[in-house]
């Protein structure tokens, strides 16, 4: 296996421009958003790699990448060129066309002088807007098994819920028959017909393959230029194309969330708390790397007559709590005044909350300096006119907004 690896050029794409978490990706791209109090998005990419053993790393970045560039820097400035490890950041680079990427595909046909200089057997493309777990060793070691031109990584998902994601329709050993993306009736797995299997966004590609078919797709004036849309389409029938089910032995699905939106981004970081999370950031087997902070202890005060209760929390350092805090997601250096109340929300760095201020079901930005007695999430007109507030009722504040007492 640490043959094959020498032979994989792996490739993050993280230039969206995340419009549906929007205004959290206002001046930032997507992968560069918090996540988890201490993390950013694409930390869950790429320590899946380290994890996985994988040392050698493009990112391709576009909108906002100056902050992507920022975090990639100061948290995984850790590889050592001189043995051959890398994260290189790679903006466009409009050297075969004046444009930026149209789309994913799009993305790798703009960057194949990588795979020109790297020349390596399989590629391993990745997005970098998910948190999931996954060693892709196995994925590669599949892969390998089966002589595959192109390998999906895919998670099954109850047939209802199927209709939102691309849909890998396969055989009994696992070879696509069809993509269908949001299709409305989801066809079922072998086996377990009240499941489809959903795209993970994760390939890996036979060098040659994926070359001869980006280039392809790269002639075509019409279509999305897209992996989904058109690469997987285009390759089905003509070539192996096979589906990795990223379950357990036992066909239980493995924890894989796509958090491009709103919603989507406040309910995964429910799955971060309780006894036993969902998505557990404790497990030494698969660490999670971030950015290193260099904070005190959090602090927390009671006062003579106030209330200072925390449950069901991850508090990071450098906090000074000291009212109540329940199912919250908190940053480094947060301050929750005297009496004041956190509930079911998440808070990014510096934040403050003055003595008396409430913050329920809301996502607030960081630096955002909540006054004394001030209330968010109380009252569903009164937000509404003052911020976004999503489907379900999650109240978002970007940090450019000024708050008055």
């Amino acid at each position: 296996m640490i043959d094959a690896l020498k032979k994989l050029t792996t490739i993050i794409m993280a230039g969206g421009k995340g419009e549906r978490l929007f205004p959290l990706t206002r001046d930032k791209a997507k992968p560069a958003i918090t996540f988890g109090g201490i993390y950013r998005i694409i930390d869950f990419t790429l320590s899946n790699c380290l994890n996985s053993g994988i040392r050698r790393i493009y990112v391709l970045t576009q909108y906002g990448s100056f902050s992507l560039d920022q975090h990639l820097r100061a948290a995984w400035d850790i590889m050592h060129p001189d043995l051959g490890e890398y994260i290189y950041s790679m903006p466009p680079q409009q050297i075969m066309v004046s444009r930026w990427y149209r789309g994913t595909a799009d993305s790798i046909y703009q960057n194949l002088t990588l795979l020109q200089h790297e020349r390596p057997e399989q590629v391993l493309i990745l997005s970098g807007d998910h948190v999931y777990k996954m060693n892709y060793r196995e994925m590669l070691d599949f892969h390998l098994a089966r002589d595959a031109d192109m390998t999906v990584a895919a998670v099954p998902v109850p047939r209802g819920e199927a209709i939102s994601f691309g849909i890998l329709k396969v055989d009994a050993q696992g070879a696509v028959e069809k993509f269908l993306e949001k299709p409305a009736k989801p066809p079922g797995m072998p086996g377990s017909t009240d499941y489809s299997l959903a795209s993970m966004g994760v390939y890996i590609f036979r060098a040659r393959t994926l070359v001869e078919e980006i280039i392809k797709d790269a002639k075509k004036k019409a279509g999305k230029h897209d992996f989904g849309a058109d690469i997987i389409p285009q390759m089905v029938g003509r070539k192996r194309v096979f589906a990795f089910n990223f379950a357990d032995p036992d066909g239980t699905p493995r924890y894989w969330r796509d958090i491009g939106l709103l919603d989507a981004y406040y309910r995964a970081h429910h799955d971060l708390l309780g006894r036993t999370p969902t998505f557990d950031l404790y497990d030494a087997d698969w660490p999670m790397r971030g950015r290193p902070q260099l904070l005190p202890p959090s602090r927390y005060i009671t006062s003579p007559g106030a209330c200072l209760a925390v449950g069901d929390s991850l508090i990071a350092s450098g906090c000074i709590i000291e009212g109540t805090v329940n199912q919250a997601v908190i940053s480094p250096g947060v301050k929750v005044g005297q009496g004041a109340s956190v509930e079911e929300a998440i808070l990014w760095h510096g934040v403050e909350l003055g003595p008396g201020a409430t913050v329920k079901r809301a996502i607030i930005e960081d630096g955002v300096k909540i006054p004394p007695n001030f209330h968010i999430g109380a009252d569903p007109e009164q937000d509404a006119k003052r911020f976004h507030v999503t489907e379900d009722g999650i109240v978002v504040v970007p940090n450019n907004v000024i708050l008055e007492e």
